[in-house]
């Protein structure tokens, strides 16, 4: 990595330290990094993922040390995360820091990733397959209905997780119950965070 990958400038929504709230890393440690911008613009989507700064990959990674300490798990989300060109050397300029690098997206730009940073796809309108192969975690969002029309894509996927948008009571209960008719590959996944009010 060289001076001038670090320096790279990244648009940047929030930086925060809190617990993962949500799938398989519910209630572990984790800095967020929130960058700016999506390429979808669903519907349902209640995050807030408008620029607040612009910052060099080396100042975002300074920041993350200055949050959260030795804390090795960094969440990179959005908005899309990879949509922009300089994340892949975030990723790179944290690793090289020690840190364990997670990112959440939606799936549709493909990028080449090391094998040791964890990948959720949580699709929307469309997901592309080379993605979909290398997703460690698959979240669904439901939204009076499990999209179905995803899972295609996801055949050797153990687990899929169902996430009830926005914690909604109808949202809830129709996961709960596609869940437990489908019991070997279903899993609830709550937004834990929003219920005891932590970012």
């Amino acid at each position: 990595m060289n001076a001038a990958e670090t320096s790279e400038t990244l648009r940047i929504a929030e930086i925060f330290y809190t617990l993962q709230g949500e799938g398989t890393w519910a209630g572990t440690p984790a800095v967020f990094v929130r960058l700016a911008g999506c390429n979808l613009a669903c519907d349902f989507c209640d995050t807030d993922y408008a620029m607040r700064s612009l910052a060099r990959v080396d100042e975002v990674v300074a920041r993350v040390g200055e949050i959260g300490g030795d804390c090795p798990m960094v969440v990179l989300t959005g908005g899309e995360p990879l949509a922009q060109s300089a994340t892949p050397a975030l990723i790179e300029t944290l690793r090289r820091a020690g840190r364990r690098v997670h990112i959440e997206s939606n799936g549709t730009i493909f990028t080449e990733l090391p094998r040791d940073v964890w990948l959720c796809v949580s699709p929307k309108e469309r997901v592309d397959a080379r993605m979909a192969r290398r997703a460690d975690e698959v979240k669904l969002i439901v939204d009076r209905r499990v999209p179905e029309e995803h899972l295609a894509l996801f055949p050797e996927q153990p687990t899929i997780f169902l996430q009830p948008e926005g914690n909604k009571p109808d949202n809830i209960e129709l996961a709960v119950a596609y869940a437990r008719a489908h019991p070997k590959r279903f899993r609830l996944s709550l937004q834990t965070h929003k219920f005891i009010g932590i970012p």
